[in-house]
């Protein structure tokens, strides 16, 4: 019996789809969903010029519509489908396998790139599954994305080495050249920056299961993607649900010595996203793009840094008491109390009442705070002053950490786009250009109804979109100090 034969038999969609048996040693498949998509064969080139020494890789396109589909995206898709056939049959590799699909059987409601991920991904399972393989790869990438040469090297080697349950790849837009307008490109940095500041303002709360969730650049283990029920059919938002299954169980990583480069354009593809943020953007590109007050982040972390607390109980209620207003109105709605409870009645340990808590106050429940105190006095923001902010909290603490005030008031950060790590450098350049503030002061973090509160209050001068975003971006790769 296989590893995956049972989760074939309950979840799986589709028959095999493809009868070529695979290389006996196949270590990865890369999964790609295509629908109405002109740019494929550059994902495929990208992929084609990986490395592969050591490496048997097969990837497989799923070009996927609704049956009802519109005239020209059938047309778009039959172009699609053609040309990748062809661009295989002339590209033989020795150790790499194309598998390109066509399938516009897809019900108008089940239509979407969760279910033509979860039908690529089940055939990628089904075929590790035939070799017994159940430390396979599975990769996730899209249609409009290219890799780096060393991808397939880098992600072998990470899964060999750690053998973890799954891993979130490094990845980057583009932010110049010929194939977008200049609009785009500042649309994009806009929404990356987002997306790198929300990543380092939920790991700031002390959340332990925090990765980027993007569907272009992930990969899991055969096996755990089975344990966890498979890829759901989601029309958007897909990733996010499927990589916080497996990111719980906390064996997930980050795959960052390599890169993955999704399009910047438009796109109506999906309900959400990069392509529909973008495209809203462009609709007015005066007008910044809003992020998450990073005051609520700082009420999660003073309520997790208290979990000790929660498990003894000893203290409980005057720290409850401490706590924002707003984030014990929205506990009450969750029903934190009686969660505690059986918590604590589940647990033997201090750390196993943490894994339990976490399990409990997921990705997903801090989203719902997030949105629950923009409607109560935290409304959204320009990324650009989040993320500024978010750095000179981050750069404060460190340097009250490890020099005296002194160093505090003179130091500034960013004088340009280089990251220096040495605490006694960052008096002389920086990260901001400006004076790190009093970290005492805390002016920020004051709540609406209590003393000395102002609101958020953004600097003058606050570093530029892409200075921003180079710091976050090696953030993200290599750590700040």
């Amino acid at each position: 019996m296989g590893f995956a034969d049972a989760y074939l038999h309950r979840s799986g969609l589709r028959n095999k789809l493809i009868a070529n048996r695979p290389h006996p040693d196949l270590d990865i498949i890369i999964t790609i969903p295509a629908y109405n998509e002109s740019g494929l064969l550059s994902g495929l080139d990208s992929l084609f010029q990986c490395g592969t020494a050591g490496i048997k890789a097969e990837v497989i396109v799923l070009v996927n519509a609704a049956s009802g589909s519109p005239a020209g995206v059938i047309a778009q898709n039959r172009r699609t489908f053609r040309e990748a056939v062809e661009w295989t049959a002339d590209h033989p590799h020795p150790g790499m396998a194309f598998h390109v699909l066509m399938d516009h059987s897809f019900g108008k409601k089940e239509a979407g790139v969760g279910m033509a991920r979860k039908i690529l991904m089940d055939e990628a399972v089904r075929r590790f599954n035939d070799l017994g393989r159940e430390e396979g790869i599975i990769a996730s990438m899209d249609a409009d994305a290219a890799v780096e040469a060393n991808y397939l090297q880098a992600l072998t080697s990470l899964f060999r080495r750690e053998r973890p349950d799954g891993c979130a790849v490094y990845f980057e837009h583009p932010l110049s050249g010929p194939g977008f307008s200049d609009e785009t490109y500042r649309a994009v940095m806009q929404y990356e920056l987002h997306q790198r500041y929300y990543l380092q303002s939920v790991r700031s709360t002390g959340y332990p299961h925090a990765f980027h969730t993007v569907g272009s650049s992930f990969a899991v283990r055969a096996d755990v993607y089975c344990w966890e029920g498979g890829m759901n059919r989601r029309k958007g938002g897909e990733d996010f649900y499927f990589i916080q299954k497996v990111a719980r169980r906390g064996n997930f990583r980050e795959c960052n010595t390599t890169r993955v480069v999704p399009s910047p354009r438009a796109s109506d593809r999906a309900p959400f996203g990069t392509g529909t943020v973008i495209s809203r953007l462009l609709e007015d590109p005066d007008r910044p793009l809003l992020t998450y007050d990073p005051r609520p982040f700082a009420m999660l972390r003073k309520f997790f840094s208290g979990l000790d607390i929660m498990y003894t109980e000893a203290g409980l209620d005057h720290f409850m008491k401490s706590l924002s207003p707003v984030l014990l109105d929205f506990l009450s709605g969750q029903d934190s109390g009686q969660a505690l409870v059986e918590i604590r009645r589940n647990t033997a340990s201090a750390d196993a009442f943490r894994k339990r808590f976490w399990r409990w106050f997921h990705m997903l429940r801090i989203l719902k705070f997030l949105h629950h105190a923009r409607k109560h006095g935290y409304p959204d923001i320009p990324v650009q002053d989040a993320a500024a902010a978010l750095l000179r909290e981050v750069a404060a603490s460190h340097l009250h950490d490890t020099a005296d005030t002194t160093l505090l008031r003179d130091a500034t950060l960013l004088r340009d786009a280089t990251l220096l790590r040495d605490a006694a450098l960052l008096r002389n350049a920086a990260l901001l250009s400006q004076a790190v503030p009093d970290p005492f002061r805390q002016s920020a973090a004051v709540l609406p109804g209590e003393a000395g509160a102002t609101g958020f209050t953004q600097p003058d001068n606050t570093p530029g979109l892409r200075s921003l975003l180079e710091i976050y971006r090696r953030w993200d790769r290599e750590g700040l100090f």
